[in-house]
């Protein structure tokens, strides 16, 4: 067997692999033996089936298969002791009249190289990285919520705002008729909340659903409508009252604190914001992270300038589905997955020049302290070693699941190392200005 290679460009290449009959001529021979031993054939013994006759049946199906095993073990061995950095995977080239009922045969495919380039990580424009910190508003806000969560109901006879009302709402023309329980506070406009204050229980209130609440995705929930319908649905609708409360906050006492923290973790109102506000600037963290992550690479995309074998990986992307694609459709593909192979390759190279590495050790660590975060959401916040070790074991156990731990942890490993090799512009925000900037 013979394979060579010939360049067409610095990202394109042919490789040629000629097959001889010496090469594959004694397996398929070995091959139609042991059918010969096997084969039940009327008229004949086992075992002694005329090899022509076994040959007819058998031989060009047996040497086609064998032919492409060898022709693929062999291939990819070719591309790997030649370290060559192929995107996609080679194409076979057509070839016109080929015959299989020669004795030598060559094989051509098409292969994409990826390209040289180096990574600057000096970039002219720093990127942006925001510390988010929890505000004295959102601080009151989540204090609001617990005391909400953990208050009670008071029946009222009569609608006040801020109460939460439940009943019925009714529209025999769209098959409306839904029980529910409105939070008065998220209805929109002093006219629709107008309706509501001073009704009483068996009372009937007519509304319109434009812009009845703050949010047209709770139609969906009060009414009981689909997503599509829920987006400017303008009807009439008869809300009949049927109970009536109001939420008593929770008292900010030693009851509830250890409710929420544990018995004298926290004895004040003091430590109960200190508590909140770090662990919720625990959690901004993550967000800011994940930002910074996107940032950056974006960034790096826009610098990092190299060429791709566009016209091979759109062939190659024809071909690799499940059901070929045509021409224009392998174009818009490609168009939509360039900027992901972009950063794959420059993600590649510097994770190689860095030496940024996974081994077992670090794997399973990242691992069990991911088991942790887990349980301590679940209230298990001392498991023993053993438990944790037990745990990691049967998660890495699963190959889809090291796959998937192994891509956060080089993820994690990547945003430290451009933590500690670039310059930022740092930027304090809080949540609501940070959500602010990023998403609108």
């Amino acid at each position: 067997m013979n394979i060579t290679r010939e360049n067409i460009d610095e990202l394109n290449a042919v490789v040629k692999v000629d097959i001889a009959k010496d090469d594959y001529a004694p397996k398929v021979e070995k091959i139609l033996k042991d059918y010969r031993k096997n084969a039940n054939v009327p008229g004949f013994r086992k075992g002694h089936v005329p090899m022509g006759m076994v040959k007819k049946q058998y031989g060009q199906a047996v040497l086609v298969d064998e032919v492409n095993k060898l022709l693929q073990e062999n291939l990819n061995k070719y591309l790997t002791e030649e370290k060559l950095d192929v995107l996609g995977n080679p194409i076979p080239k057509e070839q016109e009249n080929f015959d299989w009922n020669k004795d030598n045969y060559t094989f051509e495919f098409e292969v994409g190289l990826a390209p040289e380039f180096e990574v600057s990580l000096d970039l002219e424009k720093p990127v942006k990285k925001y510390n988010i910190v929890a505000d004295d508003a959102m601080i009151d806000r989540q204090i609001e919520n617990i005391q909400k969560q953990y208050g009670k109901l008071v029946s009222k006879d009569e609608v006040e705002e801020g109460d939460i009302v439940a009943g019925t709402f009714k529209n025999e023309e769209e098959g409306i008729e839904n029980e529910t329980s409105i939070e008065l506070e998220k209805i929109k406009g002093k006219r629709n909340l107008n309706k509501f204050v001073g009704a009483k229980v068996g009372d009937t209130i007519t509304l319109k659903t434009k812009s009845l609440f703050e949010d047209d995705h709770d139609l969906i929930q009060h009414l009981k409508v689909e997503h599509d319908k829920a987006h400017d649905l303008d009807i009439e609708v008869a809300f009949t009252i049927s109970e009536i409360n109001k939420r008593e906050l929770a008292d900010l006492d030693q009851e509830l604190f250890d409710k929420l923290f544990g018995e004298g973790k926290v004895t004040t109102v003091t430590e109960l914001k200190e508590k909140i506000k770090e662990d919720a600037e625990k959690q901004f963290v993550q967000q800011s992270d994940q930002q910074l992550m996107n940032d950056v690479t974006e960034a790096l995309i826009e610098k990092t300038e190299f060429d791709l074998p566009k016209e091979f990986l759109q062939k190659w992307i024809r071909t690799v589905g499940e059901k070929p694609l045509t021409e224009e459709e392998a174009v818009e593909e490609y168009e939509n997955s360039e900027k992901g192979l972009r950063y794959q390759l420059i993600e590649g190279k510097i994770v190689k020049d860095n030496d940024i590495q996974v081994d077992f050790e670090a794997l399973k660590a990242f691992a069990i302290e991911k088991i942790k975060q887990q349980m301590a959401q679940f209230g298990q916040m001392d498991p023993s070693d053993k438990e944790l070790d037990d745990i990691a074991a049967r998660i890495l156990s699963n190959q889809d699941e090291v796959k998937r731990l192994s891509e956060q942890l080089v993820n994690e490993k990547l945003l430290n190392f451009y933590k500690d090799n670039m310059k930022f512009d740092e930027k304090e925000v809080t949540y609501d200005e940070f959500v602010k900037e990023i998403y609108e």
